[in-house]
């Protein structure tokens, strides 16, 4: 019988990864796929779904910066936004492959609502970066069993 506890705990997490919010889903993958108590297949679902999810979220913020990009609880610094943008710009919408790299990827996102991607191709790209990470930590984890 599935344990929705950790289905939720690992959505919860992934989602929050995904976000600008400092948070991290791959140790608690890598414990799940060790304890070896759900199966493989539903935990890469759920971790992929709730990570492309949260990098939805900046995508939508994004769009939105230009109204609360000088607020004080929105999550990327001006210069934090520039670097990111200079990057999205030179690389155009082939960067958002990197969306699952730490501290650069969560900012991708946001960017790549600045600059208007149409959210078919966000969620293609970044469902395909995400969705690779989580198979990676699988993978290794796998490999401790």
């Amino acid at each position: 019988m599935p344990d929705l506890g950790a289905y939720a705990g690992l959505f919860a997490a992934a989602f929050l990864a995904a976000t600008i919010l400092p948070a991290q889903s791959e140790a608690l993958l890598a414990a799940l796929v060790i304890a070896g108590q759900q199966p493989l297949f539903a935990l890469f679902l759920v971790a992929s779904l709730a990570n492309t999810l949260g990098s939805v979220v900046n995508w939508m913020l994004g769009r939105a910066v230009d109204r609360f990009r000088h607020a004080r609880w929105f999550p990327a610094s001006p210069e934090a936004l520039a670097r990111a943008q200079a990057h999205y710009e030179r690389w155009g919408y082939w960067s958002l492959l990197a969306s699952w790299v730490p501290i650069i990827g969560d900012p991708l996102t946001l960017v790549a609502g600045v600059m208007r991607e149409p959210l078919w191709r966000f969620l293609l790209l970044v469902t395909i970066a995400k969705a690779g990470r989580y198979l990676a930590v699988i993978a290794i984890a796998r490999a401790w069993v």
